[in-house]
């Protein structure tokens, strides 16, 4: 193929075809690329939102080290790669975290936050406030089964965390 302005037509077939679609998943199985595979990006426009997704499909995007310094507040809280902005301000002034351009977001940043906190309330309303013992239920009564029914309900819906000691 000659590199003549407007000779752009090639005379045979491309040599070299891939014969799979790129994965980044297919060579790097780290617990960091699996937290970079799954991390949503929230509070950034649909290009923004773009742009991290395809560094994230082609292993280009990389985690940040530490912090960074916000250009609106001017405090080291950018924990975000690529980001600007920090959550706070970029909430506050709904701008895009990213560019910074006053664009449409995608999703909002505290839509990701109440998620995590619906759910939480949601297995709170279907307990009540049976995540707390009562002290005051008669154990060693077992004659009354449905008294030993409702302990049991209770046992299950309860949330238990691990701690490392």
């Amino acid at each position: 193929m000659s590199s003549q302005r407007g000779n752009a037509v090639r005379r045979r077939p491309q040599r070299h075809q891939n014969t799979w679609a790129f994965s980044n998943r297919r060579h790097d199985a780290s617990s960091r690329r699996k937290k970079i595979n799954a991390k949503l990006h929230d509070g950034v426009c649909q290009h923004c939102k773009d742009i991290l997704e395809w560094r994230v499909k082609f292993n280009k995007y990389k985690l940040l080290s530490k912090p960074k310094k916000c250009v609106k507040c001017l405090q080291k809280a950018v924990k975000d790669p690529y980001h600007i902005i920090c959550r706070p301000c970029a909430c506050k002034l709904e701008i895009c975290a990213k560019c910074g351009k006053e664009e449409e977001i995608v999703i909002p940043i505290d839509k990701g936050q109440d998620r995590s906190e619906s759910k939480n309330t949601e297995n709170g309303q279907e307990s009540g406030s049976e995540d707390e013992p009562d002290f005051d239920t008669n154990f060693s009564s077992t004659d009354n089964e449905e008294d030993a029914d409702v302990l049991e309900e209770r046992l299950k819906n309860m949330n238990f965390k691990r701690t490392e000691v």
